[in-house]
């Protein structure tokens, strides 16, 4: 089954110009013409099919791999609203991870919560790629925030006079 990658990848709001899914790896070139690349990987558990997190590497196009980073689900609190709904204990299996099974219609990674994981990668990149997030970071939508509308009267409203 399909661990819908492009869906997270996207849900993880990424701000690098030069990005792709390809699989279940997502990769991105956060300096263009620099050789060095961003990967982020699905990390897997001892256990077959689930995933406890990301795997964050730094490769060099000729050197390979110059530097990596595991960000798990638990640590970065991916889960947490999930696993406090269902009543999920921390030493099962279930804790901070999801599987390749899933409800119909939903992402194997539904419940996810990925504001810590995205921080989490901005620090990481703002080391390897100074400048690269806020140069390509998206301008916020509109709609996306709450806005204090005033509400119309209530009741009748009569104008007093002197």
């Amino acid at each position: 089954m399909s661990l819908q990658a492009p869906e997270f990848f996207a849900e993880l709001c990424l701000p690098f110009h030069d990005q792709t899914v390809v699989g279940n790896t997502y990769f991105a070139a956060p300096v263009p013409g620099a050789p060095v690349r961003l990967r982020i990987d699905f990390s897997q558990t001892i256990h077959a099919d689930t995933y406890g997190g990301l795997r964050v590497a730094v490769v060099h196009q000729e050197r390979g791999e110059i530097d990596a980073v595991a960000l798990s689900f638990a640590g970065h609190g991916t889960f947490h609203r999930r696993d406090e709904a269902n009543n999920t204990w921390m030493n099962t299996k279930q804790h901070g991870t999801f599987d390749k099974y899933h409800r119909p219609g939903r992402p194997p990674w539904d419940g996810a919560v990925v504001t810590g994981l995205r921080d989490a990668i901005e620090q990481y990149t703002a080391v390897w790629f100074p400048g690269a997030w806020t140069a390509c970071a998206p301008r916020p939508t509109a709609g996306r925030t709450a806005r204090s509308v005033p509400s119309p009267p209530t009741g009748h409203v009569v104008a007093r006079t002197r």
